[in-house]
């Protein structure tokens, strides 16, 4: 199994510390706000990576935390005359909804900042006595001296000139260097604050996730990942803290997915381009948004779009479709069960494409284990739609036909579980995705019965034919993409 990791900048062979167990931890949402939809990308992907893990026999702990106090929560609250810890907790909330109505399940581990106060000041203490770490003014901030650890800079790939040139840095007359960063705020009029050696306040962004992570994974995690914005400064001050405290490698492999944009630029709170994941959710169905979310390899920048949503929704009604087709066969014929026999000949279809039906499951594992490849895994997934669909457009009867295909549904249904895509009962997803959705004006088994036809019609060279089918599907409002994989649709608009 091959894994990118940002600090090596290269794939990498997956070996944990610990044969059969794995620890992952993936930074969370500071909770001031809604999420959008940047936000489920994060979660999806490592959700999916720890399905894959999974299956693949590890025993993974998986932790993803809360940041419950931070400047924009102490801002939302005076702006709302509420609380931080009433706005903290409203957003905790908001965040558990959107993630259960996108159907990822919990973390094991859901660190608050809040609860971890102690482990924080901890390793602040051995930071300060070591050197590491040292107090601007009595009674003031705490700051990390970075100029002591030789290693700043690896994981984003640069020197302490090069980030100290190109960084917008407040100036502190506090500061030793100008790239020192907080690890303990001291407390303002009116802000919440804990009791410390250096006085009231509290902790700095990037010592939560140290301390929180240590606590639950140990002093050198195997996976800490997070959206590719947070390499600098947030992962890099993580790891320089860290190992300045322990003296061990914090990360064995670092994942950092990337950003999601519209109009190629990042969604973005502050940017003010975004949408909530709830906003999302009321115009598309939850498994559409992961569909679209996971189309695209994990580490690749993705644009929203309502085409693009558009686009995954017509890509998921061709599988349910297909699947549909397949639970009919099988109730058709409850006893006939795979795998198919190992000389089983079709006339749809070639030995070699009968091969490739019935070793999808292989292939699939290799994309995902080839640095989680969702993209290629899904687009094995649609290869053996489009495989199956010419053969049930060819109904045999012999048993060797329907244990084919009993195979081929048990394994896009086990294999789909990995991503959390095709867990619902086909003609009830069908009926949910065209409700939500825009009305076709043709069946989607219509739709795949006609691009056989046209496939057939084009490898007998009747183009005329082949141009017809093309022709009708569009004038209802179907459009057709041959790719080198076969030929795909999806709804105009």
């Amino acid at each position: 199994m091959q894994i990118y990791n940002t600090l090596t900048r290269r794939k990498e062979t997956f070996e944990p510390q610990h044969p059969g167990k794995v620890g992952l931890y993936a930074c969370g949402v500071t909770v001031y706000d809604h999420c959008h939809l940047g936000h489920a990308r994060s979660c999806v992907a490592f959700e999916v990576m720890v399905r894959h893990l999974r299956r693949r026999g590890y025993e993974v702990t998986w932790v993803r935390n809360y940041t419950d106090i931070d400047d924009k929560i102490i801002r939302r609250a005076h702006e709302t005359h509420t609380s931080w810890e009433a706005v903290a907790e409203r957003y905790i909330s908001s965040f558990q909804e959107d993630m259960a109505a996108l159907g990822i399940p919990p973390a094991q581990i859901e660190p608050k900042a809040t609860e971890h106060i102690p482990g924080m000041l901890e390793i602040i203490r051995i930071l300060v006595d070591k050197g590491f770490a040292y107090q601007g003014a009595p009674g003031g901030d705490v700051y990390f001296r970075v100029g002591k650890f030789p290693g700043y800079g690896k994981l984003s790939g640069q020197s302490l000139e090069d980030i100290q040139a190109g960084a917008r840095i407040e100036i502190d007359p506090h500061k030793e260097h100008p790239l020192d960063f907080v690890l303990w705020k001291a407390s303002k009029p009116g802000e919440p604050a804990w009791p410390s050696p250096w006085g009231p306040g509290r902790p700095g962004w990037h010592i939560e996730c140290s301390a929180m992570s240590m606590k639950y994974l140990g002093e050198t995690l195997d996976l800490h990942g997070g959206g590719l914005d947070l390499i600098f400064p947030h992962h890099e001050n993580e790891l320089a803290q860290s190992e300045a405290a322990t003296g061990k490698p914090f990360v064995r492999y670092w994942l950092h997915h990337g950003l999601l944009t519209i109009d190629q630029e990042k969604m973005s709170k502050s940017l003010g381009n975004f949408f909530t994941i709830k906003e999302v959710l009321a115009r598309f169905h939850p498994e559409v948004v992961r569909f679209f979310l996971i189309n695209s390899h994990y580490r690749s920048p993705l644009d929203f779009s309502d085409a693009a949503l558009g686009e995954a929704e017509a890509a998921l009604l061709r599988l349910y479709s297909t699947l549909g087709r397949l639970e009919d066969l099988r109730k058709h014929y409850p006893g006939v069960r795979g795998p198919a026999p190992a000389d089983f000949t079709a006339a749809a279809l070639t030995a070699e494409e009968i091969d490739r039906l019935l070793t999808l499951p292989e292939r699939f594992a290799g994309a995902m284990d080839d640095d989680f490849n969702t993209a290629q895994a899904l687009g094995y997934m649609f290869e053996a739609v489009r495989l199956t669909n010419r053969l049930l457009e060819h109904p045999a009867a012999e048993p060797g036909y329907v244990a084919l295909l009993a195979e081929v549904r048990h394994n896009l249904v086990d294999l789909g579980y990995v991503l959390n895509l095709l867990q619902a009962e086909p003609q009830e997803m069908l009926a949910a995705l065209r409700q939500k959705g825009a009305e076709l004006k043709i069946s989607p088994q219509e739709i795949e019965r006609l691009i056989t036809e046209r496939a057939e019609a084009r490898t007998n060279k009747d183009w005329a034919r082949a141009d017809e089918i093309r022709k009708e599907l569009s004038e209802m409002d179907i459009t057709l993409e041959d790719t080198p994989q076969g030929t795909t649709w999806r709804v105009k608009g």
